[in-house]
């Protein structure tokens, strides 16, 4: 049928020829933008998964540079704990110097005691000044706070780490199940029944503890008191001190004690000569078997619920949410009881994942390095090393000093320990793992967001063909109905 009224074949060919150019808009906006996906027509589901898997990539980034970040506050901070270090060398150096007064003079001794003095406040300086874009590393500052600890029962508290979750505090219960002891042996007093409260003969014995070994001769008819006396100086070199059982009754007998606690800490006696002495001999306890050798227990506590680690009077926790070391004091350690304190603040929060949530948040705790923190209850701090203190060189304590140096050189190193093996295990491995998570989910938004150029160049050139051909269809579609004219002729 032929009309001039209406050209369906031009309404034909005018939508394909529009479809055609729609696909061609479509395929050259796909090839200038790289993108598959340019508004939600486009792909509506695949625009949900993209967005989604973008806002992954962006927070798994961000997570990437905190954890880089992070690192680099561990960084600052070691360097400055490196320093300190080589300060703390440096003064156990001259101490030991100044103990050689025999060939040290006043004057010397002296001119050292100045050093320590500027050593000292140089790393109580330090502590103060070290910074990470403002952010004070050293002084306390990063230090978890505590609260109720009763210093009759526990003399330091080392928190590591902490992980708040959902609470604002941390209720600490510290149970001791199982006392810390120290190591003993028993000497009877009654050997000699003509002067009761001495020695039979002579004997040479050697005394062996955590420190060292010395031997110690008895002549016939020396009194317990004065053998307690000959071993108390040298318990130092032995970590092994003496005492009798009753001061006012030399028949009593003596003891040998390790001046520590703890499974490290031993007492062992040996005697020299086989041919004499032949009623010395050692017992586990008065009235007990006899032994050669003894050792000192750990104290065990159960801290909220969980079975600390002992270690003398030193107890260790490592759990999901707190991570922390205890030192009892030797009463403490050495009676059964509970004590309870709160964690109720402080420390450094990372954030290394890309959710917020706990498991994706790490603590750590620094404590102050400044002189007067390093050290402890027990030794000493090292601010009473330098001039005016009681432990310093010019008042002749070398032995206190070199002590309560040895601690805090101690401390430093564990420290660096810690803050090491937290970047290299914490903060490196989540960084890898971040580094894999984000190269996958880039692979997944790629996939269903980008343009696969290979397959939209050949749509191009199809929408290109499809555009030409519609085109000149169309042209010849609005020519039919010329050849009406023809039938009017």
């Amino acid at each position: 049928m032929t009309r001039i009224n209406t050209n369906i074949g031009s309404l034909v060919a005018q939508q394909n020829l529009a479809k055609s150019n729609r696909g061609l808009e479509t395929s050259l906006q796909r090839l200038s933008t790289g993108l598959s996906i340019n508004r939600g027509a486009d792909n509506p589901a695949g625009l949900i998964v993209s967005e989604r898997l973008r806002s992954e990539i962006s927070a798994t980034e961000q997570a990437m540079s905190n954890i880089e970040r992070a690192s680099n506050v561990i960084a600052t901070t070691e360097a400055s704990l490196s320093e300190i270090s080589n300060l703390l060398i440096d003064i156990q150096a001259l101490i030991v110097e100044a103990a050689n007064t025999g060939g040290f003079s006043q004057e010397e001794i002296e001119a050292n005691q100045l050093q320590i003095d500027s050593a000292i406040d140089s790393i109580t300086r330090i502590s103060n000044s070290t910074t990470f874009a403002g952010l004070k590393l050293l002084n306390g500052n990063l230090e978890y706070i505590t609260s109720g600890v009763d210093p009759a029962v526990i003399n330091d508290v080392k928190i590591s780490s902490v992980n708040w979750g959902t609470a604002e505090t941390i209720p600490m219960t510290v149970e001791v199940i199982a006392s810390a002891e120290t190591a003993q042996l028993f000497i009877s007093g009654g050997g000699n029944p003509l002067n009761p409260g001495t020695f039979l003969s002579s004997v040479s014995f050697e005394v062996t503890g955590p420190t060292g070994v010395q031997v110690i001769s008895v002549a016939s008819g020396t009194p317990l008191s004065a053998v307690v006396f000959n071993i108390n100086q040298v318990a130092d070199a032995t970590g092994v001190s003496a005492y009798l059982v009753d001061p006012l009754d030399p028949t009593s007998g003596m003891v040998l004690n390790s001046q520590t606690v703890g499974s490290d800490a031993f007492v062992s006696v040996r005697k020299l000569d086989s041919s004499s002495g032949a009623f010395f001999q050692t017992f586990d306890s008065q009235g007990g078997a006899p032994v050669l050798r003894d050792t000192g227990e750990d104290v065990l506590a159960l801290v909220n619920g969980n079975l600390a680690l002992g270690d003398g009077e030193t107890i260790s926790l490592r759990s999901q949410t707190v991570n922390l070391e205890m030192t009892l004091t030797r009463l403490a350690s050495q009676t059964l009881g509970t004590t309870e304190y709160t964690i109720i603040g402080g420390g450094a929060d990372f954030q290394i994942g890309p959710s917020i949530d706990t498991s994706q948040r790490v603590g750590f705790g620094i404590g102050s390095v400044a002189a007067s923190h390093l050290g402890n209850q027990t030794v000493g701090f090292l601010n009473s090393v330098a001039s005016g203190g009681e432990n310093s060189l010019v008042a002749g304590q070398q032995a206190e000093a070199s002590m309560i140096v040895e601690e805090a050189i101690d401390q430093i190193a564990v420290l660096r320990g810690r803050l090491g093996a937290f970047e290299r295990n914490t903060l490196d491995t989540t960084y890898n793992s971040q580094s894999i998570a984000l190269e996958n989910l880039t692979a997944s938004e790629s996939r269903v967001r980008d343009t696969d150029f290979a397959k939209e160049t050949a749509e191009l050139t199809r929408s290109q063909v499809l555009v030409s051909a519609g085109t000149s269809v169309l042209a010849l579609a609005n020519n039919t109905s010329q050849s009406v004219l023809s039938l009017l002729q």
